[in-house]
């Protein structure tokens, strides 16, 4: 039976456990306040996801996640400091602390999300694996695709995805490995191989890198599920929901008509989901150490989700990807935020 003394000791050692806790959970968020930039991991250049214009400047579905991050903690969106990572080095990165998060067309699995000390904060892509042939083979369909070399890059949920779907289906391939995505692209068009697989978003990215883009296709078969988003390091919690809630952030602006154009005008909306995600009633970002305004800043300064599809991979972009299951879950699509209350 413990007497009070060892009940105001296990108490104290409580406390301080529990301050240990909430200190190591804060790290992140002081570290980058510190430096004032975030580090983003982002891919080694893919068009529409992450990559570098011709200034320099990063550009992309993945990169504005980072700029929204960076414009609810620093109330900057530029505020970002960009890491290129190929697919071999990207968790790396982030277990050593070299990246705050990495945002790269990154699939959600068990194995990353359990074993890694990693954790996914939303899926900010709903994809699959696809191939890209050229169109002098007149194939239409992977079921055509036994024997064939295929380039693949190496490190990614791509190589056992299709060594899954060659065996299920009784049929055989020869890989061509490489490290990076522009290898690999630079793989088909030499005629290295004939078949290209990958995330279908990738190949719409790597195909118009093509010399000559009409003389390859993408097929439309899909044989795998990529939910790719950002990821974040365990053990970090209030991190952890800051990176998720700017993702959400992005997509209730877009269920509430809020847009980087109209965002300083919606401040005066009558509207009370509104009113609390821009920080009007309340100030919902005081439970992650943020200012009220914080998704003001993310809204008025990167825009809500559909803006970032649209400009970076959507129909007005030059990857022509269709919104598809991406689309709200009212507009029949899978993306969907909880609220902010």
């Amino acid at each position: 039976m413990m007497n009070k003394k060892h009940l105001v000791l296990l108490a104290s050692a409580g406390a301080i456990t529990l301050a240990g806790v909430a200190t190591a959970q804060a790290d992140t968020l002081e570290d980058t306040m510190e430096r004032g930039a975030v580090q983003c991991g982002v891919s080694d250049g893919l068009p529409g996801f992450s990559a570098p214009d011709d200034e320099g400047n990063w550009q992309g579905l993945d990169v504005d996640v980072c700029r929204a991050v960076a414009a609810a903690v620093l109330g900057d969106a530029d505020a970002v400091n960009y890491i290129s990572l190929n697919a071999v080095e990207r968790f790396t990165a982030l277990q050593s602390g070299e990246v705050d998060v990495l945002s790269r067309n990154t699939t959600w699995t068990t194995t990353r999300d359990t074993t890694l000390g990693l954790n996914f904060t939303g899926v900010n892509f709903y994809d699959g694996q696809g191939f890209m042939v050229s169109r002098d083979l007149g194939i239409s369909s992977a079921s055509e695709l036994d024997g064939a070399a295929i380039c693949i890059q190496s490190g990614t949920t791509t190589e056992l995805n299709l060594a899954d779907y060659f065996r299920a289906n009784g049929m055989e391939f020869d890989p061509i490995v490489f490290d990076t995505s522009e290898q690999t692209v630079g793989g088909f068009q030499a005629g290295r191989c004939d078949v290209l697989t990958s995330d279908t978003s990738q190949l719409a990215a790597l195909r118009i890198q093509l010399d000559d883009p009409s003389g390859a296709m993408i097929l439309p078969d899909v044989i795998s599920k990529e939910p790719l988003g950002p990821v974040v390091r365990q053990g970090d919690d209030v991190w952890f929901n800051i990176v998720k809630w700017s993702l959400f952030a992005m997509l209730n602006g877009e269920e509430y008509g809020i847009t980087s154009e109209n965002a300083e005008e919606m401040l005066s909306s009558e509207n009370p989901d509104v009113a609390r995600l821009l920080g009007q009633d309340g100030n919902y970002g005081e439970g992650m150490g943020l200012e009220a305004d914080w998704a003001y800043n993310i809204l008025s300064q990167v825009g809500n989700y559909g803006e970032s599809f649209e400009r970076n991979v959507g129909m007005g972009s030059p990857l022509e990807i269709e919104r598809g299951v991406n689309a709200l879950w009212n507009q029949g699509g899978f993306q969907y935020a909880p609220p902010i209350r």
